[in-house]
């Protein structure tokens, strides 16, 4: 470094160097650099082997010392796998001394058992001996009973040929006559004792029914004034009439199409009726009317969205009158779709009786009775409030009210008891329970009430008729009335052909003829009269 400064500083200088001093100047410069790039390599060769000696020696020892720990793990192994192949030998071991006092202990059940099928055996070989020793008499002594009955039977035809001689009869005639007069008086025997054992307990019957009814309908506050659908929708004047069909008729044609209920708009002043099958359409129809003329705009878009208005409006209705009827009888989970059709029935009559509360009575009668007689009170009054639940459908669906509640019923998993209360009110299936029995008298009382229920004349006429038709069909009927409003007919019977025993039959057999062919509401009573009259003069 210092020849390179030197030369530098006459470089600097400018001093007048030979060039062949410049040159090994250089040279040795050069040199020097080599030397020290070789003796930097040489040192840091050194310094690498001795960490790589460092390194094995670090590596052998740990190589040692894994080698010495697995020494040790495979002798802990050893250690735990006698120790387990111990303790598996003393497992063995003991249940090996279980199993055989196990096998022991069968041994002797086997040993003892079959020392008393041994002594059973011998019993029955006993037992055996003596039932053919039995036999053996058994077939000596038939022999003899044949040989006494065939001297019997010899005999008694004797006799018989003795008695036809006397009595101037064949054996048949005289069986025949004799059966005859015994199936007479056996039949009057047992008339009579038909007619006593009814009449006591119709007696109780009557008593105790009396008492439960009178408590149910004394306990049950029912609305004993019947209803009827609306069809009339009033007018504050005729000139109402020609807005309501507007120009070319397009109101009246767009209330019919939105409500599906027909308008009739004749000569009647200040009216106009109402035309459907479906009573809520015709509820609709009506609101929507009354709303349209209070309102006085009548117009097809207003016609469609007053509509549209009362008909959520009656959608809320509905569910609120069947969710109340739910509340008032005390009964709950009823299915949501049920709740629906049971609200539907507040515009439903069946002859002038709203059916909503018709439901609702029958449901607190039938569950004041169950509750006096100690039955099921909530499956009474499910099945009572549920029982006309298929007049909710059935103009829209085809079949009876009783097959479609009981299919609803059914489709919405009410209980069998239910639906077999349902299906068994009016007498169509045979009823189950005595809750069914319980609503189908409900029902009765309900229809039957006075008040309750209204029918036209020409129906009320043709009951009356078919009433006295169906009773005179009988063979020895002389006369027949309807009387008391249809609730009772008295039939006279001829005395020569009908006697007092056959009457109670033939009362019987007029009621089930009535139940089988005649629609009626309540029951009728069936009262067969027979009068006998001797007649002689005196001369």
């Amino acid at each position: 470094m210092n020849l390179l400064a030197l030369s530098s500083l006459f470089l600097a200088n400018e001093v007048n160097v030979p060039a062949i001093i410049l040159g090994v100047l250089l040279g040795v410069v050069v040199c020097l650099a080599v030397v020290a790039f070789f003796l930097g390599g040489k040192l840091k060769e050194k310094s690498i082997e001795k960490e790589l000696g460092t390194a094995r020696a670090r590596s052998d020892k740990f190589i040692e010392d894994a080698k010495r720990e697995c020494e040790n793990i495979k002798i802990e192994a050893q250690k735990q796998k006698l120790q387990k192949q111990e303790e598996l030998q003393e497992e063995f071991e003991n249940w090996s001394r279980e199993k055989k006092k196990d096998l022991q202990k069968q041994e002797q059940r086997l040993v003892q058992k079959e020392d008393i099928l041994d002594k059973k055996e011998e019993a029955l070989l006993k037992q055996t001996s003596e039932l053919d020793q039995q036999k053996k008499a058994l077939a000596n002594k038939e022999i003899e009973v044949k040989k006494t009955q065939e001297k019997v039977t010899h005999q008694h035809e004797l006799i018989v040929q003795e008695l036809e001689k006397v009595a101037q009869l064949t054996k048949d005639e005289a069986k025949k006559l004799l059966s005859e007069e015994i199936l007479d008086e056996t039949r009057h025997d047992v008339a009579l004792q038909v007619r006593n054992i009814e009449a006591t307990a119709k007696e109780e019957a009557v008593t105790e029914a009396k008492k439960i009814i009178s408590l149910a309908v004394q306990r049950c506050a029912a609305d004993h004034a019947s209803e009827i659908t609306v069809s009339v929708v009033p007018l504050p004047s005729d000139d109402m009439k020609a807005r309501l069909i507007g120009r070319e008729g397009r109101n009246i044609r767009a209330i019919e199409n939105a409500t599906g209920i027909e308008l009739i708009i004749d000569d009647t002043p200040e009216v106009v009726i109402l035309s459907g099958f479906d009573p809520v359409r015709r509820e609709i129809a009506r609101i929507t009317l009354e709303k349209l003329i209070s309102d006085g705009r009548i117009h097809p878009a207003r016609i469609e969205e007053t509509v549209e208005k009362v008909r959520k409006e009656m959608d809320q209705e509905i569910k609120q009158a069947g969710e109340s009827a739910m509340f008032d009888v005390g009964i709950f989970g009823i299915h949501p779709e049920l709740i629906k059709l049971l609200g539907r029935l507040k515009y439903r009559t069946s002859y002038g009786q709203n059916v909503y509360k018709h439901s609702i009575e029958v449901a607190q009668l039938a569950g004041l009775m169950a509750q006096e007689l100690g039955l099921d009170v909530n499956l009474a009054k499910r099945a009572g409030l549920l029982h006309d639940i298929g007049k909710a459908v059935d103009h829209e669906q085809e079949g009876t009210h009783i097959q479609l509640g009981a299919d609803l019923a059914k489709k919405y998993r009410e209980s069998n008891n239910v639906i077999n209360a349902i299906a068994a009110h009016h007498g169509d299936v045979e009823p189950k329970t005595i809750e069914a029995v319980l609503v189908a008298a409900a029902d009765a009382i309900s229809g039957a009430r006075p008040g309750a229920r209204r029918e036209t004349g020409t129906n009320y006429v043709k009951r009356l008729e078919k009433l006295e038709a169906i009773a005179g069909d009988f063979r020895g009927v002389d006369k027949c009335y309807a009387i008391q409003a249809g609730r009772e007919v008295r039939v006279i019977v001829k005395p020569d052909q009908v006697d007092d025993a056959q009457t109670l039959f033939l009362a019987k057999d007029i009621a089930k003829k009535i139940e089988a062919e005649l629609e009626y509401p309540g029951q009728i009573k069936v009262n067969v009269i027979r009068e006998f009259r001797a007649s002689e003069f005196a001369k």
